[in-house]
């Protein structure tokens, strides 16, 4: 027989699942993201050059991520960073299933039931960096097929961010190693 507390537990899992998965499912970007994407060119290595801080990239320099498409039009991810409190590389994998009816929108999971939007807001007319955005503004990523795109149009975005009301001064500059 099954324990009163086993299944309260039980039930407490579902709720927290039904929850994520109902709210993840939820598409609220806080910049629009854009009209016109083409999955294939997006795919291959970028480097991060701004981020919001978040626990998760505590301490991570030489931040990289690389979009594989998959057959069934889902992207896998692999962001591969040093972490330099521990002293090594680190690789996380994830999936990025696109978001029906948005271009240049994705919700991506590292760990299940746990998804977060990611829309790109601005993207070069080479792919040659991108704005990513997220559900809120505590979200921010300034990508680039370069660790070091030039200073003017990391101004740019800088700029465009302030007007889409992030906190600009709490943007960290990603550290790479010039080769």
């Amino acid at each position: 027989m099954l324990s009163f507390k086993w299944l309260l537990g039980l039930a407490g899992l579902a709720a927290c699942i039904y929850y994520f998965t109902i709210y993840n499912n939820k598409v609220t970007p806080v910049v629009n993201p854009i009209q016109s994407f083409q999955a294939e060119r997006y795919m291959g290595t970028w480097y991060e050059v701004i981020r919001l801080p978040h626990s998760f990239e505590k301490n991570l320099a030489q931040v990289t991520a690389e979009y594989r498409l998959n057959n069934d039009g889902t992207v896998e991810v692999t962001n591969r960073d040093f972490n330099t409190k521990k002293g090594r590389w680190q690789t996380a994998t994830g999936l990025a299933k696109p978001v029906e009816g948005l271009a240049a929108s994705f919700k991506v999971s590292f760990f299940w039931p746990f998804a977060g939007g990611y829309y790109i807001a601005e993207l070069g007319d080479n792919y040659e960096y991108a704005v990513i955005v997220s559900d809120s503004r505590d979200y921010f990523w300034f990508l680039s097929r370069t660790p070091h795109p030039s200073q003017g149009l990391t101004d740019e975005i800088t700029a465009r961010a302030y007007d889409w009301g992030y906190d600009i001064d709490a943007f960290i500059r990603v550290q790479h190693d010039k080769h």
